[in-house]
């Protein structure tokens, strides 16, 4: 996946966003889910230490951060609060509500006046879509009003930048447009309308027609820009993802992307390893059945029984380091593998099929 200045971003992160929604109570050990994958004991226990981890690492200020040069800190708490959020926590419910406020309330304050999201430091569209994806599902469980004006200016940004083709580019501007950030715009607009925000139906069609001209036949892959560039494993599960976000859950180019991902080998040394998997495993989760039983037994496999010394505890706390080395810190990768291991908890109604 190329990029110019920061991280891989998903996210991150689902289909059908239903006002106002309390998550179901999470599956636990020995019941049946409705796709028969469960979070087992040792499972929850990591997930709760990780997401106690997380909130020990919690800025003054309400942000999250790299972990190690404190940067990106629009991005880093994007990606955390979908952690918790998955986990069942919410503003002010749940064991970490507070914090959960606290992010909530920095990633308004961080909302320009022309809707553009940003620390005033580093930032770029990967930045701002994250974190547009986290307030609308922050603002579709909440119907906070506050929330309602930051949510609305961003989104009206990303409409406003969208380019001829339906894509989106690095810089808050109309130029070219490239898998990887046109789906986090997508998908935040998505989120956005069906949470009730007003989101021109031309702006989601656009989008869709920009991720499918990515689409290789040859081998049921995505690029990462129309035409004369190889297929990946993280560009393609981008591409079904939001795909799937968009209602398009039969189209072909989702069952080829899906089966080019399967046939894949999951090298967790490999490049794009986490922010692939963010964007792979609820596009295996909405596909469900056998699909996503397979998956998410893999990525258990892969990130407790096989994870080595990229595991790690403090007392009662769990955190991971990136198996992909990209150098963004401990953080992310807990992040994202927390919020991929509490999918079975159904608590993210973003990504609910």
């Amino acid at each position: 996946m190329k990029h110019t200045t920061w991280i891989p971003c998903l996210l991150v992160l689902g289909a059908v966003f239903a006002p106002v929604v309390r998550a179901a109570p999470p599956a636990r050990t020995g019941e049946v889910a409705k796709d028969d994958v469960v979070v087992d004991d040792r499972t929850e226990a990591l997930i709760k230490g990780a997401v106690k981890w997380l909130a020990a690492k919690q800025q003054p200020n309400g942000s999250w951060t790299t972990g190690r040069d404190n940067s990106h800190p629009v991005a880093m708490t994007g990606y955390t609060l979908m952690a918790m959020m998955a986990a069942g926590h919410l503003p002010g419910e749940g064991e970490y509500g507070k914090q959960v406020t606290k992010g909530m309330n920095y990633l308004m304050s961080c909302v320009r006046s022309d809707g553009y999201i940003t620390n005033g430091g580093e930032s770029n569209m990967y930045n701002h879509g994250i974190a547009a994806i986290a307030l609308a599902e922050l603002y579709g469980q909440t119907r906070d009003p506050k929330l309602k004006v930051k949510l609305e200016a961003a989104i009206k940004l990303i409409v406003n930048c969208q380019n001829n083709q339906g894509g989106w580019r690095y810089r808050p501007a109309i130029v070219d447009g490239d898998i990887s950030v046109t789906v986090l715009q997508l998908v935040a607009c998505r989120a956005a309308l069906n949470s009730g925000i007003e989101v021109p139906q031309s702006t989601i069609d656009k989008g869709v027609s920009f991720v499918k001209l990515c689409y290789e036949p040859k081998s049921g892959g995505f690029t990462y820009q129309p035409r004369g560039n190889p297929p990946g494993f993280a560009r393609t599960a981008a591409a079904i993802y939001s795909l799937q976000v968009c209602g398009k859950y039969d189209d072909k180019e989702v069952a080829t992307g899906a089966k080019y991902l399967l046939d894949l080998k999951l090298n967790p040394s490999g490049e794009w390893f986490t922010y692939g998997n963010f964007y792979a495993a609820p596009a295996m989760y909405m596909i469900g059945g056998e699909t996503w039983r397979q998956w998410y037994a893999k990525m258990k496999e892969q990130l407790i029984d096989k994870a080595g010394a990229k595991l790690k505890r403090e007392g009662d706390m769990t955190y991971w380091d990136p198996f992909d080395g990209q150098g963004v810190g401990p953080v992310y990768a807990t992040a994202v593998y927390t919020t991929i291991l509490s999918m079975p908890y159904h608590y993210i109604p973003l990504y609910q099929r």
